[in-house]
This record gives structure tokens, sequence and C-alpha cells, in this order.
């Protein structure tokens, strides 16, 4: 049976959202006794862990390689970060990819198809995108500052990845279609959208000892929990924040980082 590499900048014990996604993905293909594979980095989101370069975790092989740990707080740093990863997973990629192997690609860092693409093509080895977001449309419409010519470069390096994917899997209707503008054949553009562990994340009928910590009992509490980044729409939160602000009873909780995340508090400290 062919192995399952799986691509992404973070996997487990990362919780960043794309390594909870990939995390659960590759330990339940794992638990049926699938060969899976992850290249990923030797860092959590936060940037402060320097993880083991090769271990298995629940029957998943863990390939972590070196990147430049600048961080998220300037984008010439983060763009730093990034290409040292599609340079380092491509060279891994090379070297570790067999005929017939699958190589699943997410999409963080953006536009991480393009190395893993080239590197399957090298190899022999099928594609598949697996689809958070698409770029550099995202990037254009954040209004970010980018020549004409290099949106049209990469677009085009992005569009071939999603033409020789064996599939390209999308979290809705809405990226399945731009994805299909694109010259995708429909049978290789589908849906899946992205979960939450039923079993795990439930309503507690029981004393919270969290809100009991931070003072939460009898609060109605607004929770975010995540990257509040760039393309996040902010406005109608702080609308709600300011209308609410002077009701003692509405707590809003933000648990993350992010761009934004620090313009989220209320003017109350709520």
């Amino acid at each position: 049976m062919s192995r399952l590499v799986f691509v992404n900048r973070f996997f487990y014990p990362d919780h960043s959202a794309t390594s909870q996604i990939l995390s659960d993905a590759a330990f339940f293909l794992a638990a049926r006794e699938r060969d899976v594979h992850v290249v990923t980095s030797r860092l959590t989101y936060e940037g402060k862990a320097q993880l083991a370069s090769s271990e298995v975790v629940r029957g998943v092989t863990v390939h972590r390689i070196w990147t430049s740990r600048f961080g998220r707080d300037a984008l010439v740093g983060r763009a730093f970060d990034y290409l040292t990863f599609y340079l380092s997973v491509f060279w891994v990629l090379v070297r570790l990819l067999e005929r017939g192997d699958t190589v699943i690609a997410k999409t963080d860092p953006p536009l991480l198809s393009i190395p893993v693409g080239a590197a399957a093509w090298l190899r022999s080895a099928k594609l598949v995108n697996w689809l958070q977001d698409l770029f550099p449309e995202v990037a254009v419409e954040l209004g970010m500052q980018i020549p004409a010519v290099v949106v049209s470069t990469l677009t085009w390096l992005r569009n071939r990845t999603l033409l020789q994917a064996e599939q390209n899997v999308v979290i809705g209707e809405v990226m399945r279609n731009r994805v299909l503008k694109q010259g995708v054949y429909t049978h290789k553009a589908t849906v899946v959208p992205n979960w939450a562990d039923g079993t795990v994340v439930v309503p507690r009928k029981s004393i919270n000892p969290l809100r009991q910590e931070w003072n939460l009992e009898g609060k109605f509490v607004v929770g975010y929990s995540g990257n509040l980044g760039r393309a996040h729409e902010i406005e109608t939160l702080h609308g709600a924040i300011k209308q609410l602000s002077s009701d003692s009873s509405v707590i809003f909780l933000f648990i993350g980082g992010g761009r934004l995340a620090g313009s989220a508090q209320s003017p109350s400290g709520q």
C-alpha cells in the first residue's frame, strides 16, 4: 500500500487550527493501518518550542525540518520563514517520496503546493491539495501591495498544481467554485468541511473549574478561540463589544493571538 505524506508547517503537539485538523486526520488514518508520514517544521505556532527532528507519534512518522524563526510580527521576517520552509520541504520530499506515494499539501504556509507539486512531479508521486485558503487571492483582497506581475506569476504556478493534483479538497462550496473557475475538472474538486471532535467538545453540565478560575461564574460568555489575523472582519465585533460594554453580565473572551488580537479588547477591558 502506498504511503500518505502530509505537508504542513505545524503538527501535533501544536494547537493551531491547521495542526489540529491535520493531526486528527493523520492519527485516524494511522489507526487504520495506513502508512502515514508528516513533513512539518520543528516549531510551534507560538515559535517557542524546538521539537524533535524525527519521531513516531501514534503510528505517524513525523519529519520535522529546519526553518528560520523570525516569527509573525513582521511581514519580511514571516516571508523569509516561508521561503526557508519551501526550500526545506522540497529537499526533504525529493529524498522521501517514492513512485506511487500520495503527498497531501495543506496551505500553511501559503502557496505550499508549488514546491510540493514540483517534488511530487519529480518523484512520480500523486499530489492532493488540501486547501484552507486561496493565495494569492487572499493577499490581494487584504490590500497588500503586490506587483501585478508577481500576482499573475504566483496564480499561474498555483493553478498548475491545481491541475496537476489527483484531487483538490476544499472546505466549502464557494471555494470549490473559485477552484473550478481555474479550469479544474469538477470531479477533481471535493468539499470536505473542517470538523471538531464532538466527543471532546461538549457542554459541561457540572461545575466548570475554568469558569471559577477566570471569574466567569454567572456570566454570559461570548468566546473566540484561534487566530485573529489580517483577514478577519472585526468592525462588527467591535460594535457588539461597545454596545455591551456597560453590561457586566456579558464577557467577550478571546483565546489565541494574531495581528488583530489586541484590538478586540473592549474599552472596559472585557
